[in-house]
């Protein structure tokens, strides 16, 4: 708002007024001279000249100058809310959100409307999930699934730049289904006042906010589901939730009492999926009766039980996620780890061990006249290259696919490794591998992304001769000095700090009991010593000897795409051979072990759903990766993309409701795009059909999501006032209490505004200086008269 000042047209008379008014008072006082010296003769002098130099001063001609909005030259746009979360009514109120806001905007003879369209060129609109051109706001309706506060605000910038626009006025309960962590873009927009629809702190309801789903190797509870439900206006009553999968069943409940009058309660649910692949779940909150066994339904209770429910989607993944493990020789260790490894459905372990090493080479050799036996020659000293060429180790295979798996031995080629998940080396040599084959095995985990552990034989590590080899430079321990023992080593096992935070080692569900396990477990005698970890690994265990000094036991590390682990334990079967509970124990840190080492690991074909910004009508971008053999990116291929609702988990196939053919990316090779744009709420599960050139299938993938935007508007019901308050900040604005809307259109023609003008008023016009000079005139004479003076 501009600050006015005083001019005078008649600046040309200011002498003559200015000699006219020293007359006027000489004359005042010239006419009181015989009075006596009291204060009433004195106000009575003081009013008389006052009222000559009003009229004096209209004499002068005086202007109020200052600045405004040019009437019609400026626009200024109208912005309400239409969702369906304004159908709320606030505790102790008449109307709902909708009804207040429709009471504001209701067009009526001499309201603020009219006056607003007097000043500017008036432009509404209505958003939801988009932004609207409304031609008036006689009838709104409130159906939108989705709040976009930031969207609308930064659709108006982009559609008005360059325009004059002289301010926005938001209509609107502050609640932004897309702005739960940031901010719009607000730096294109004019000044922004919100009016706030809705009152804080006046309504009972309990909703469903927030869902964080995450997954671990941990065997008893793979899947973790943090939720939180906010509540309001339900103070100290218990609040039960409930997790059930689609076809009713339950998997978990959890009963928590709010402390305040506005709280978020925060459950936590574990759980292990029935089966592998995708699976669909809902989390169900309400008021618990502490006399019945359920949740109370009860609408006068609440301000609505759309938001009292959510589903939520859960990938397992699914196998087989095959490993290969290759021994130097029979041990228990791959007995246990093989007996541990079946009772997971989702792991292949396939085995190559050795079983007898390869010997020189023999040949007979005759002479003519020899006399002795030539079946005994053949056996003097020949070059390792040569029986490396002739002779092979003796290798048997187990849990193979076909006849012709691991038929060579060890994979020579990348088409070979890289079809398995994971590489674990045990009681190996280093120089049982080639260069070739120890190089490929290196760029198995960092190029590939796969899993490679080695376990601590015999034979392993730098008695292995693994030292300044590929496959020792990818291990996240150094090999170049070890740290031995001069006596048989005794050495107790245990979890580091860092150890304790990972869920796959831990197989207890207290410190105390886990605690208790790792003191009952027994003391190994096979130890692999190395002189450090490599910088960004990880010690996830010590063996600690008798001197009460601590050896790295469990390493791991990234490595390129791919992780590595070093178990430094060469006698970790020593643990199952003390009572049965032990043996549960190892077999299922076996187990863990292993999935975390394949938890990552990349499929070759992998398809993701990029899912839309929260509040937006953007449709759901369908990302499907396909790789050939040596996992590099397949160009030629044809991806079938098919989705379904799946609500009930019902059979695959069984509930299409769209099928596409997903086009190559422009930005990524080996990557093939699609978009579906849901028209309904639910759950949705979507697989991926990967051909190559000559038709054959390659691959497949699938994925799922849930599609739910009433939960995101619904989810909370708290007008916002922070939200408009800061966005009027950044923008200039203000908020506009609803109350005052009629006092801020009067007043908004004299703040700034892309197109203005000049301004002026006649001060010496308006009544209230001929009212001002008459009133000290009259005032002056009735004194005088009360008083019975001359």
């Amino acid at each position: 708002m501009f600050t006015a000042e005083i001019t005078f047209a008649g600046s040309h008379r200011l002498w003559p007024a200015a000699l006219a008014l020293v007359a006027a008072i000489g004359m005042v006082l010239w006419s009181y001279r015989g009075a006596p010296r009291r204060p009433l003769f004195a106000a009575c002098a003081l009013l008389k000249t006052l009222g000559i130099a009003a009229l004096l001063f209209c004499l002068l001609e005086p202007l109020w100058a200052s600045r405004r909005a040019r009437p019609g030259a400026n626009l200024f746009l109208v912005l309400a809310d239409n969702s369906r979360g304004l159908e709320i009514k606030d505790s102790g109120e008449t109307l709902s959100r909708s009804g207040q806001m429709q009471n504001l905007l209701r067009q009526t003879a001499g309201g603020w409307m009219e006056a607003l369209e007097r000043e500017f060129q008036v432009r509404r609109f209505l958003f939801d999930s988009q932004l609207k051109p409304c031609a008036d706001f006689e009838r709104i309706p409130f159906d939108g699934r989705a709040s976009a506060l930031g969207a609308a605000l930064e659709g108006l910038g982009g559609r008005f730049q360059g325009q004059p626009v002289a301010g926005v006025l938001l209509l609107t309960d502050g609640i932004a289904t897309d702005l739960r962590s940031s901010m719009p873009d607000l730096r294109n927009l004019p000044p922004i006042y919100p009016v706030l629809i809705g009152r804080p702190g006046a309504l009972k309801d309990l909703a469903v906010d927030q869902l964080r789903v995450t997954q671990t190797p941990f065997e008893d509870a793979p899947v973790t589901l943090q939720a939180d439900v906010r509540v309001a206006g339900l103070n100290r009553h218990p609040v039960r939730a409930r997790l059930v999968d689609p076809s009713g069943r339950s998997v978990g409940e959890q009963t928590l009492t709010p402390a305040r009058n506005q709280q978020t309660l925060a459950f936590r649910f574990q759980w292990k999926p029935d089966r592998p692949g995708v699976s669909f779940y809902r989390l169900e909150a309400g008021l618990s009766d502490e006399t019945q066994a359920g949740l109370v339904t009860n609408r006068t209770a609440e301000a609505t039980l759309v938001n009292n429910s959510r589903m939520l989607a859960v990938d397992r993944g699914r196998g087989p996620y095959r490993i290969l493990y290759v021994s130097g020789r029979p041990n228990w260790e791959y007995k246990y780890l093989n007996r541990a490894l079946q009772a997971d459905e989702q792991i292949q372990l396939v085995s190559l061990v050795r079983i007898a090493l390869r010997e020189p080479k023999f040949e007979f050799r005759g002479r003519v006249g020899e006399t002795g036996n030539p079946l005994f020659r053949g056996f003097g000293d020949q070059s390792r290259e040569e029986v490396e060429r002739y002779d092979q180790p003796v290798l048997v295979r187990l849990n193979t696919r076909d006849d012709m798996e691991l038929r060579t031995g060890f994979p020579v080629t990348a088409e070979d490794l890289y079809g398995y998940d994971a590489v674990i080396l045990d009681d190996l040599e280093a120089a049982f591998f080639k260069p070739d084959q120890a190089m490929l095995v290196q760029k198995f985990v960092s190029e590939r992304g796969g899993g490679l552990l080695m376990l601590g034989g015999a034979e392993s590590f730098q008695q292995g001769g693994y030292h300044r080899t590929p496959i020792g430079d990818a291990l996240p321990v150094y090999l170049d000095r070890t740290q031995e023992s001069a006596s048989p080593p005794e050495l107790k096992f245990n979890l580091t700090r860092e150890g304790w935070l990972q869920p796959w080692l831990r197989l207890r569900d207290n410190e105390g009991d886990e605690n208790a396990r790792l003191q009952s477990m027994p003391a190994f005698q096979v130890f692999n010593f190395v002189r450090d970890t490599k910088p960004g690994a990880s010690v996830l265990a010590t063996a600690t000897d008798s001197q009460g000094k601590a050896h790295p036991a469990l390493v791991t590390q990234r490595f390129g795409r791919g992780k590595t682990a070093a178990l430094l334990v060469g006698d970790f079967w020593r643990w199952g051979m003390q009572d049965q509970e032990a043996r549960r124990d190892m077999d299922k840190a076996w187990r863990q072990l292993i999935r975390w080492l394949i938890a990552d690991t990349p499929r070759p074909v992998e398809i993701a759903a990029e899912l839309p910004a929260i509040g937006t009508s953007e449709g759901l971008h369908l990302r499907v990766r396909v790789r050939d053999k040596k996992f590099q990116p397949m160009d030629d291929a044809t991806v079938t993309v098919t989705i379904e609702t799946a609500a009930t988990n019902a059979v695959p196939g069984s509930n299409v409701v769209a099928r596409f053919v997903a086009e190559p990316s422009p930005t990524e090779a080996g990557a093939y795009e699609t978009l579906f744009i849901p028209r309904e709420s639910g759950a949705f599960r979507a697989s991926a059909t990967v051909t190559n050139a000559s038709g054959v299938e390659v691959g497949r993938a699938e994925t799922g999501w849930t599609f739910d935007p009433m939960a995101e508007e619904f989810a909370s019901l708290e007008p916002n006032a922070a939200l408009l308050e800061s966005i009027a900040t950044r923008t200039g604005g203000a908020m506009v209490p609803a109350a005052q809307l009629p006092r801020f259109v009067r007043e908004l023609p004299r703040k700034q505004a892309p197109i203005m003008e000049p301004w002026s008023y006649p001060i010496w016009h308006h009544p209230l200086m001929l009212t001002l000079a008459l009133g000290c005139l009259i005032a002056e004479w009735g004194l005088r008269r009360w008083r019975g003076l001359p």
